[in-house]
């Protein structure tokens, strides 16, 4: 019989990361030694699992490639789930991983004028195009989104939107940047996905893939 093929899992580059391989490692699952080499271009990994490759890509990407099947299941944060909703990705199991928010941050000197809150049309610079336009509607604000992939601080000093919605763990970059919190939209965490259909074809091992996720969850909780 023909052994089936690998189950390809996709990790984030980034925040997420850290916080996930010691995870991976309680479930059995450890990259290769070149994963760890900073300077290898390579993006896919054998791991201790014979049955198991790994990916690692941008966040926003994890998604993507679960939600096409190109990966069968995949750890990313709750806001990129939101921010895209795919029919075709379900996210079984919040790993209580990479916990920060997102928020909405704009001038502390608008704040303080009360300029901000007055607007009823406002232009955001984001990477969450969908989630900051829901949001504003919430507000009977008008958004107007303006799409960055990063230095999304920069925008307001340098007139490219009047506020920005990014996300934010300590605060300390917003601060540095004469930028303050003014609203979240969300906690985020990172949580476990798995392809629907990859999960009906291959229930077997896609199954234990979860269950085994829960109870390292539940496990970490109840220490």
């Amino acid at each position: 019989m023909t052994a089936p093929a690998p189950i390809v899992f996709a990790l984030p580059k980034g925040r997420i990361l850290d916080e996930a391989l010691p995870l991976l490692a309680n479930a059995g699952v450890v990259p290769e030694a070149d994963f760890f080499d900073k300077a290898s271009r390579k993006l896919s990994f054998a791991t201790s699992r014979a049955d198991m490759t790994i990916i690692r890509v941008r966040a926003f990407d994890v998604a993507t490639f679960v939600a096409h099947g190109a990966a069968q299941a995949g750890i990313v944060g709750s806001d990129v789930i939101d921010e895209f909703d795919y029919a075709d990705l379900y996210a079984p199991v919040d790993l209580d991983i990479g916990h920060c928010r997102l928020s909405v941050a704009e001038p502390a000197d608008a704040v303080a004028s009360g300029r901000a809150a007055r607007e009823s049309h406002a232009r955001v610079a984001t990477k969450y195009p969908s989630l900051t336009r829901r949001h504003f509607e919430k507000l009977g604000v008008a958004a107007e989104v303006v799409k960055l992939n990063g230095a999304m601080e920069l925008a307001p000093s340098l007139g490219l939107a009047s506020r920005i919605v990014d996300l934010v763990s300590s605060g300390r970059t917003l601060k540095d940047n004469g930028l303050v919190e003014t609203s979240r939209i969300m906690p985020v965490s990172a949580r476990l996905i798995v392809n629907r259909a990859a999960l009906k074809t291959d229930p077997a091992r896609m199954g234990a893939l979860i269950d085994t996720f829960r109870e390292l969850v539940a496990r970490g909780k109840a220490a």
